[in-house]
């Protein structure tokens, strides 16, 4: 799960490397203390011996991940922040701030830093939450709209849900239950990556397969989980009424609930949904906590991605109650050899200009690859920015990855494909659906092929047209569109 680098060893970083062991990948520890170095080799924990503010100890090191630097000096802190930074723009950084620092050393720390930890406002913050802040408000409306629904819960997720819809969606259920309403997880689609599939077996979560044609009289109240709207990115009725929307997806418009709780600041809404369990001291189930912990991660790319410091927060409530060894056989599932095949069709078919690749993997039965393909591409020597598509039924489907800083993929698919179909995502993870109506039309294979290859065409060009053109990005090539092969009622395009 990649390498993560602690930098001093104080009361702050023996907590870290406690924990860090358990959640998988290498792990390296640099003190100046040799008896803690002895003491962590004892215990199988890698370290070594030397200064963490001196250049000349990181400078041989491979890029981390993530960086802790985790002494108890705030001036040593300090330092070692700089010169890490220097070292690896691109890491993920977390520093205490100790326990003397001066405004000049929480300025510094903030404008170097992923996220700081300072102790000295801790303990105001706490307060301040638990008594006036947004957030404690929000879980105060939400319990009460809760105790007011008559009936039944239908807790939707978006279609084809990803771990972090699924944990999210349980975790409602368990609150709504909690306060003494009857619910249930639902959701419409496949749950067909082989993870997703994993954890969901593995964990025993119940779930309802919802069918478009199934009657929703038996639910007194709706509630909408990472995502935002009914009837886009799932099949309810679109005019359907909403009680409960909780998302951390930027919205594509109004949101219609009674209750709406979106956090665009947060990697995950399984964040959001760990702290509700928190704050109204529900138990948590090994279960539910398991999954919403595998949904902060893959939302967040193991914390390295959009990650917030409610996401860590997150973390260190969950992590108690987690089951290890289920999270292990989740995150190493057999990978099938169908998603195999899309993925070197992907390398097979790429069209790169300068830093962006597209590829069309052609016909798909579990677009579930199409992310995993999007990755794989992304992990190519030159490649910053990835499109991958295929075709299912009657359906496009993309998937679009980015490590580039000049780039924010939701509102270049928005641009791309808004017009012709449904987009939307982040600035690194994004995802687009486009109804191809006249796919039905033929079964003459050659006419059909024919088609397909205008298609594939036209996602091209419109998404490197809507690359070139975005600001900051130099002008490239591009080329013509045809729309009149697209209709207009696709599902949403969020991330998977």
């Amino acid at each position: 799960m990649g390498f993560r680098l602690v930098l001093g060893f104080g009361t702050v970083g023996r907590h870290v490397v406690e924990q860090l062991p358990d959640q998988g990948g290498r792990l390296l520890v640099i003190t100046e203390d040799q008896h803690v170095v002895e003491t962590l080799r004892d215990e199988s924990v890698p370290a070594r011996r030397a200064d963490p503010t001196a250049p000349e100890t990181i400078a041989s090191l491979e890029t981390p991940d993530v960086i802790f630097v985790a002494g108890d000096r705030t001036d040593v802190n300090r330092t070692a922040l700089e010169r890490a930074r220097a070292q690896f723009p691109d890491a993920s950084i977390v520093v205490y701030m100790g326990g003397n620092a001066t405004a000049a050393d929480r300025a510094a720390c903030r404008d170097l830093a992923d996220h700081v930890v300072d102790a000295e406002r801790a303990l105001v913050d706490r307060v301040l939450d638990d008594t006036v802040s947004t957030s404690a408000q929000a879980a105060i409306r939400l319990r009460d709209h809760l105790k007011s629904i008559d009936g039944r819960l239908a807790v939707v997720m978006h279609d084809n849900p990803d771990p972090d819809a699924i944990g999210s969606a349980v975790a409602l259920a368990d609150i709504a239950t909690a306060i003494g309403v009857d619910a249930d997880a639902c959701y419409y689609g496949d749950i067909s990556h082989q993870e997703n599939r994993a954890m969901v077996n593995l964990l025993g979560l119940d779930l309802r397969n919802l069918d478009p044609g199934d009657s929703l009289e038996e639910y007194a109240a709706f509630a909408l989980i990472d995502h935002s709207r009914p009837g886009v990115n799932d099949q309810l009725p679109p005019g359907l009424h909403v009680d409960i929307v909780i998302d951390h997806h930027p919205p594509r418009g109004p949101v219609p609930a009674d209750f709406v709780d979106l956090r665009e600041h947060v990697g995950a809404t399984s964040t959001v949904l760990t702290e509700y369990l928190d704050r109204f001291s529900v138990s948590l189930d090994e279960g539910t906590a398991t999954a919403l912990l595998y949904g902060i991660r893959v939302d967040t790319n193991d914390f390295t991605r959009e990650v917030s410091a409610a996401d860590f927060n997150a973390a260190s409530v969950l992590r108690p109650h987690v089951d290890i060894t289920v999270l292990e056989q989740i995150e190493q599932p057999t990978v099938e050899g169908e998603t195999l095949e899309t993925i070197a069709r992907a390398i097979k078919n790429r069209e790169q200009r300068d830093s962006v690749a597209v590829a069309s993997v052609g016909r798909l039965s579990n677009r579930d690859a199409l992310p995993q393909a999007a990755e794989q591409l992304l992990a190519m020597e030159g490649i910053e920015t990835t499109l991958v598509f295929g075709f299912k039924d009657e359906m496009a489907y993309l998937s679009a990855r980015s490590r580039a800083n000049d780039v924010d993929l939701g509102e270049t698919l928005r641009d791309a494909f808004d017009q012709i179909g449904s987009a939307g995502g982040h600035a690194d993870m994004a995802g687009a659906q486009l109804e191809i109506g006249i796919l039905g039309s033929t079964d003459d294979q050659q006419e059909v092929d024919s088609i397909v290859s205008v298609v594939e065409e036209v996602i091209t060009n419109r998404f490197f047209e809507a690359i070139w053109t975005q600001p900051g990005i130099p002008v490239g090539a591009s080329g013509g569109t045809s729309e009149w092969l697209f209709t207009s009622e696709a599902g949403d395009g969020e991330p998977e």
